[in-house]
Order: C-alpha cells, then sequence, then structure tokens
C-alpha cells in the first residue's frame, strides 16, 4: 500500500469512529437547546463558505470571474423562490454565457 491509500483508509476510519461518538456519547439525551442552536446552523455556515471559496477564491487572490455571474443568477433565482433544480440549470447557463462572451 501507499502513502495515500494509507491516508484514506486512515481519514475514512477516523471518520466513521467522530461519526460514531455522537451517539455513543450521547446515550439517548437530547443535547441542551442552546448547543442544539449552535449546532444547527454550523452546517448552513459551512456551505456558504465553502460556496464563497470556491467562486471568488484563487491561490492567493480573490478572482471575480464567470462562477460570480452563475452564484448571482442562482441567488436571484433562489429569491423568486425556484425550484433547486431550476437554481442549478439557471446558474450552469449564466456561467456558460458568461464564460462564452469573456
Amino acid at each position: 500500500m501507499t502513502a495515500v491509500w494509507i491516508t484514506v483508509a486512515a481519514v475514512g476510519v477516523f471518520t466513521i469512529a467522530f461519526k460514531a461518538l455522537g451517539p455513543v456519547a450521547l446515550g439517548g439525551r437530547t443535547l441542551p437547546p442552546r448547543l442544539l442552536g449552535v449546532v444547527e446552523l454550523l452546517a448552513p455556515a459551512l456551505l456558504a463558505a465553502l460556496v464563497v471559496t470556491q467562486v471568488f477564491a484563487s491561490e492567493r487572490d480573490l478572482v471575480v470571474d464567470a462562477r460570480a455571474v452563475g452564484l448571482l443568477a442562482a441567488i436571484s433565482a433562489l429569491l423568486l423562490r425556484a425550484p433547486i433544480l431550476v437554481v442549478v440549470v439557471v446558474a450552469a447557463a449564466a456561467t456558460a454565457l458568461a464564460r462564452a462572451f469573456a
């Protein structure tokens, strides 16, 4: 096995152990309301950070290109209450058009 596969296996084992830790540690108890509120906000905050990083980040520079146009189109479609499939198609089309004319 190469070092890459050992790393992949170790990360997989760690992930499984980490996911199992929650139910084992809590043992059927519920989280306190303050902690539950924080846990519920972690996923949207992480997703937002990932989207912003993927759209605007480069090696060390802030980049505004066709991806930003797609993000703005997706936000517009979401504000208009479009279904998620329509949002994805609108964002992809806007990004493709921006790349075609750039």
